[in-house]
């Protein structure tokens, strides 16, 4: 079963992309913090790319904003492609099935305002 779910941080403000047949595709890298501390007993963070479709993609875009933690499930997909020297590459990334808005940065920051 190839399932996953991640929570972490926008590390920028979602830009749709409508693909040549009208779909909608966004591409979000997802800042997640590690559970545990590294020898120096810091927490590391892993930044994950995420892909949403359709209306996951439009709702993303229309609702959050760099800084918002958010949740993401979908599943593990690896794709590949070859660069103009013609070199095979390989994308790791998360196709998301579902996104979740958790808290947002912004609202926060304008509570502190407020105060």
């Amino acid at each position: 079963m190839n399932h996953v779910i991640l929570v972490g941080r926008l590390t920028g403000d979602p830009e749709m992309i409508k693909t040549e047949n009208g779909v909608s595709r966004l591409v979000v890298n997802l800042a997640v913090p590690r559970t545990y501390k590294n020898q120096d007993g810091i927490y590391e963070t892993d930044f994950i790319r995420c892909v949403l479709w359709n209306g996951i993609a439009e709702r993303a875009t229309e609702y959050c904003k760099k800084g918002d933690i958010v949740c993401i499930r979908g599943r593990i997909q690896v794709r590949n492609y070859e660069n103009t020297p013609g070199e095979k590459k390989y994308i790791t990334e998360v196709n998301a099935e579902t996104i979740a808005f958790v808290s947002s940065y912004h609202a926060k920051e304008n509570e502190e305002k407020e105060d």
